[in-house]
């Protein structure tokens, strides 16, 4: 992330933010102001607090937790962005608009793919021999939330 800050007789403040944007979805440069500024700190607090976030060993944590973090962001977005107000914006440079992106077309298409695979291993709760091959695919699935945890770290 880079900052610009202005510096006016011995007072700083932060004027513009560029940020790299996860799931590839590019970087972005907006100018700050208080609405924006505190919405992009709570919605920052609850990114990079989630078990999602953090390292997720194959035989430790729970992956539907992670799972249910990430779910749960939706709603938390909606909260923080219904309480700042119109003023956060929903254009592309704005918190509003950037965290409806990151939502629309980031987080939406992972777990769209990735929770109907773990209900479908849940229901199943496989042993022996076929344990294995479902092991695999969810290593694969911590190493894509690793993924995650690098964009939002």
């Amino acid at each position: 992330m880079r900052v610009g800050i202005a510096r006016r007789r011995h007072r700083v403040s932060l004027e513009t933010v560029s940020l790299s944007l996860p799931f590839g979805i590019g970087s972005m440069s907006w100018k700050v102001d208080t609405i924006q500024k505190k919405a992009a700190w709570s919605l920052y607090v609850e990114l990079v607090t989630r078990i999602a976030v953090q390292p997720l060993e194959v035989d430790q944590g729970l992956v539907r937790e992670a799972m249910n973090s990430l779910y749960s962001l939706f709603g938390t977005t909606r909260e923080v962005l219904k309480a700042a107000g119109p003023d956060v914006g929903a254009s592309r440079d704005s918190v509003g608009g950037i965290a409806i992106t990151v939502l629309n077309n980031g987080l939406r298409p992972f777990l769209a793919k990735w929770h109907p695979l773990l209900q479908a291993w849940e229901a199943r709760r496989p042993v022996g021999d076929n344990a294995q091959g479902i092991k695999l695919k969810l290593i694969f699935f911590l190493c894509l939330l690793d993924g995650i945890q690098k964009d939002f770290v």
